[in-house]
């Protein structure tokens, strides 16, 4: 049985199934400290939250690669300041065959994410622009899973990442108490296979895998 989120004796970071390599905890204290330098520029985070950053961004964050651990090649959509894309990057560093796409329209937080992946020696590729506009013109090969974080609705997820989802791509979204309410009207327009986790952040929201998605026709 999963153990809960618990911090380890830094009081840094955490792992629902086991011990986080140094390594990778050393590339995160390095996205950490990035985040936390270029905040008063950026606002990369909700200043409230900066005081957990930890168990807030990059505790929720690693939710999604521990999710769909098999998935190599992710794109996350609308990625601000990189959480969770940055973190999925980070732990998939010493994987040779893994890389994220990371699609932010706002040019500043794109460079923002330029530096986070070179800083940590992940592997990615910031894509500058409108997520419509990069997903219609890809030409980056085949794509395993979509995440997002505080983006938009889940109908609206589906549409930006129909042109990954429909080439059978699955997704992790992150979702707070309102998720039924929005996987209820997606189902309006959706059909997909989903399964639903307790967030190990906060109990209220939720982590929400789906695969086999697309547009229903009837």
């Amino acid at each position: 049985m999963a153990r809960p989120v618990v911090l380890n004796d830094t009081g840094q970071i955490v792992h629902k199934y086991g011990d986080v390599s140094r390594e990778t905890l050393e590339r995160l204290q390095i996205y950490v400290d990035l985040v936390l330098k270029w905040q008063p520029a950026q606002n990369l985070i909700a200043p409230s939250t900066i005081a957990d950053i930890w168990t807030r961004h990059v505790a929720d964050s690693l939710q999604t690669q521990w999710l769909d651990p098999a998935a190599r090649v992710w794109v996350d959509i609308g990625s601000g300041g990189g959480f969770p894309g940055i973190v999925t990057a980070i732990l998939l560093a010493d994987e040779p065959d893994a890389h994220v796409h990371l699609i932010e329209s706002n040019q500043r937080k794109a460079a923002f994410l330029r530096t986070a992946l070179r800083e940590t020696g992940s592997t990615g590729t910031v894509h500058p622009g409108r997520i419509e506009s990069v997903a219609k013109d890809w030409r980056h090969g085949p794509v395993d899973a979509i995440s997002a974080r505080a983006l938009a609705s889940l109908d609206l997820l589906f549409r930006l990442s129909e042109p990954f989802t429909a080439a059978g791509a699955g997704a992790v979204f992150h979702k707070g108490q309102d998720f039924q309410r929005e996987v209820n009207e997606a189902s309006d327009a959706w059909n997909f296979d989903l399964v639903e986790k307790v967030s190990l952040v906060d109990p209220v929201s939720r982590m929400l895998v789906f695969s086999n998605i697309s547009a229903r026709t009837d």
